[in-house]
């Protein structure tokens, strides 16, 4: 089973990140977290990289449900999507929401699974047809 779901685009990295959190907000996904991944790198180890974000990407009501179906599925949560350069294109890449039901076993987590994947599907659509 792939654990992701990716877009290519022929957008500039700053153009892709704003699109992506237009199209998450679209879908019901509040941004909690960010993580400038070439930043921290570059601080920390003074390596260079090219352009990585990670966006913790929310929809409390799904998170709600996941959570009331098994607590510890917060070591899932938030879905994470990455924001890329590669080459001359950008890639934005999602967790694949039934790996929640995969790596537990609850059969409970698949209708939020496949609500979340609808929504991310649809935002990563919407990505591509701009």
């Amino acid at each position: 089973m792939s654990y992701d779901r990716t877009v290519r685009l022929d957008t500039d990295f700053d153009t892709t990140v704003t699109a992506v959190r237009e199209a998450l907000a679209d879908q019901g996904f509040g941004i909690l977290t960010e993580i400038d991944v070439t930043a921290t790198l570059k601080a920390k180890l003074d390596h260079d990289m090219e352009d990585y974000l990670i966006l913790g990407a929310c929809n409390p009501p799904l998170a709600r449900q996941a959570l009331e179906a098994d607590r510890g599925i917060g070591l899932l949560l938030p879905c994470n999507v990455v924001v890329r350069r590669d080459g001359d294109g950008t890639l934005v890449q999602a967790l694949d929401p039934g790996t929640m039901v995969t790596l537990t076993g609850l059969d409970t987590l698949k209708p939020v699974a496949d609500d979340a994947t609808a929504r991310l599907d649809a935002a990563l659509a919407a990505l591509s047809a701009a």
